[in-house]
């Protein structure tokens, strides 16, 4: 009986915030059903992707599969050229990553188009990897030098009650506990002795 190829597509987002329509407008486009287009939407830390998992098991002999970059296989060079081994070599499958039409493996299976198809595939993975670092690094300048302009990040601090500066000076005075003062403001010790230094900061300026 003779074993009849299936195609699929598989989409990968980085975060649950990004938009996979771009991804899944170009497999629809393909005729590739439904049943055959796989998505991961999750974060890129633990890479753990168990809809890729969950394909690459069904993936048999001939099968073709689209993806439309070649950073959707992995997180670095080395990865995204593993999962292209494992995919050709070991599954025995066709790949077509979208963006670049020279990384069709259903064309130039002789030595020469398989010579080629490698070299491209090497190029284009470092080139991915290094856009990623690139991007980092341009990050993490760029909130450094927003905290060098006194930038300051994450949620801004609650507005000081109004009894804050009655039950300050009485703290200072040792009239009553850090304790007894922090309760008076409805907050933690710790967050009353930490808005203490703030404040005497600020009447110093």
């Amino acid at each position: 009986m003779i074993a009849i190829s299936n195609t699929y597509g598989y989409i990968r987002v980085s975060t649950r915030d990004q938009n996979e329509d771009r991804q899944l407008i170009a497999m629809r486009e393909l005729s590739i059903p439904e049943k055959n287009i796989f998505l991961d939407k999750q974060s890129g830390k633990d890479f753990e992707r168990p809809q890729y998992k969950k394909l690459v098991k069904k993936l048999k002999p001939d099968d073709l599969l689209y993806i439309k970059s070649i950073d959707r296989l992995g997180r670095n060079y080395g990865e995204i050229l593993e999962q292209w081994r494992i995919l050709t070599k070991e599954k025995g499958i066709d790949i077509v990553v979208l963006d670049m039409p020279l990384l069709d493996t259903r064309r130039g299976k002789d030595l020469m188009g398989t010579f080629l198809s490698d070299i491209v595939l090497q190029v284009l993975s470092f080139v991915a990897e290094n856009e990623r670092t690139n991007i980092r690094q341009r990050q993490a300048e760029g909130i450094a030098a927003a905290k060098a302009r006194g930038v300051r990040f994450g949620r801004p601090p609650r507005p000081l009650p109004e009894n804050y500066h009655s039950a300050y000076q009485r703290w200072k005075a040792g009239a009553i506990t850090g304790t007894a003062a922090a309760k008076e403001c409805g907050m933690p010790l710790p967050t009353f002795r930490y808005r203490a230094e703030i404040y005497e900061k600020a009447k110093l300026l």
